[in-house]
């Protein structure tokens, strides 16, 4: 069995007819069974009402480009990510007819809870694959729900929450408790949990600003997978290994450490690590539009960012009032005014970070529950190319991306083997 596995697919504009490096890829992609990507766009004609808060960018094209995924012969898509819900239930719904019109086999989002957290499965010649889909970045309102006998379910994502608790010097909590009982800035959580409407909050615990506090001895962040959702997922693995050949996890994740995005949060390698341990054999992590280290866990590979294979968040062809007004524009300026303001005229921004527009595909060779080849493709996704044309990939023999990944990978024990322009993870 072969799978290839990308990161993030933001495609805002048609693929270019007769391209030659869609056609070089379409060709090197055609030799595995199985070819995962993350759609991180919504595919609609203007159906749903715009979030009064997006995922970064209003995240929004014609549905004919999952016509151009297709092309490239993606047959299996994770939807759960910070734009699923960025023109809410109307363009959830019609992102999802889009893709089932197609017949496209879609994880991580849907019309209730239930359906956005089941395993969904394709069937290949040499067996069948189930994929399960969440992601941890998203606003509160976008989880998705059950209904019960009385009312329906809610339309949503498949969410990965987490726990938080910030430890400090009990100096550093005399402070904050200062503030706090100066300007009541939490009057109204302290409100509700003595009038039963907020269960937040423990006897060790002081609540600041809407997070958790703890004296410790030294200052630090601690955060780990929400119990009940690690419970969902956990049982969708052991559900899908039961039946499937083989069971992918794809993490949605912004989450970082610190301010280093290249390094992914605590509690997305714990929740990786117990995923495998319950038996998904690879977890497909992106998010952060840079690619991550990869970690060996069981002999099963956890991918913590594949970076991107698409990326054009700077030439989505409309966009609500929302965006002109977070940037102070009037009702006469254009999407270009837009893009220009955001990044100060081209000179801050994901646009100018070129590890936004290097990543690689994952290449898996499986021989029955082991993998016993990882190959890793760099592609490049024309970082010296104007906005409206960025974003495009292309294989490419840049070792630079793989010297990266690399380094990240050394402190989870990863070594990775740098040939003739390709990495090979060393098992």
């Amino acid at each position: 069995m072969k799978m290839m596995m990308t990161g993030d697919s933001f495609i805002s504009r048609r693929l270019p007819d007769r391209d030659a490096r869609a056609a070089g890829l379409k060709q090197w992609l055609a030799d595995s069974e199985v070819r995962f990507t993350n759609l991180e766009i919504t595919t609609h004609d203007k159906e749903g009402y715009p979030s009064p808060f997006s995922g970064g960018t209003w995240a929004m094209a014609q549905p004919a480009v999952l016509d151009d995924l297709r092309y490239y012969g993606f047959n299996l898509y994770n939807w759960a990510n910070n734009h699923t819900m960025d023109y809410l239930y109307g363009g959830l719904t019609a992102t999802e007819k889009a893709m089932d019109e197609r017949d496209m086999v879609h994880a991580g989002a849907g019309q209730t809870l239930a359906s956005a957290a089941e395993p969904r499965y394709i069937e290949t010649k040499d067996g069948r694959v189930a994929l399960i889909g969440a992601t941890s970045t998203f606003r509160d309102f976008w989880i998705a729900g059950n209904g019960n006998h009385h009312v329906q379910g809610r339309p949503g994502v498949n969410p990965l929450r987490f726990e938080e608790v910030i430890h400090i010097k009990q100096e550093e909590l005399d402070v904050l408790i200062s503030v706090s009982d100066e300007t009541h800035l939490d009057a109204a959580e302290e409100l509700d949990r003595k009038e039963g409407f907020s269960t937040a909050g423990q006897d060790d615990v002081f609540l600041f600003a809407g997070r958790k506090f703890k004296v410790a001895d030294k200052t630090y962040k601690e955060r780990w997978p929400h119990p009940d959702d690690m419970a969902r997922l956990t049982r969708a693995v052991e559900e899908a290994k039961r039946q499937a050949d083989y069971v992918l996890v794809s993490l949605h994740s912004h989450e970082m450490e610190g301010l280093d995005k290249n390094k992914p949060a605590d509690f997305f390698q714990e929740a990786s690590r117990r995923l495998i341990d319950a038996g998904a054999h690879c977890i497909l992590g992106h998010g952060p539009h840079v690619v991550r280290g990869i970690e060996m866990y069981q002999g099963r590979p956890i991918f913590y960012s594949l970076g991107n294979f698409i990326f054009q968040n700077d030439s989505v062809s409309h966009l609500p009032r929302d965006f002109f007004d977070k940037y102070g524009l009037d009702e006469d300026a254009s999407v270009a005014d837009g893009y220009d303001e955001r990044s100060a005229d081209g000179t801050k921004g994901l646009g100018v970070n070129p590890f936004v527009w290097e990543s690689v595909i994952a290449k898996i060779v499986w021989s029955g529950d082991r993998a016993v080849q990882i190959e890793l493709q760099p592609i490049d996704l024309g970082f010296d190319e104007p906005r409206y044309r960025k974003g495009w990939p292309e294989l490419s023999g840049n070792e630079t991306v793989l010297e990266r990944i690399q380094k990240l990978s050394q402190p989870f024990g990863t070594e990775i083997r740098i040939e003739d322009g390709k990495g090979y993870v060393c098992l």
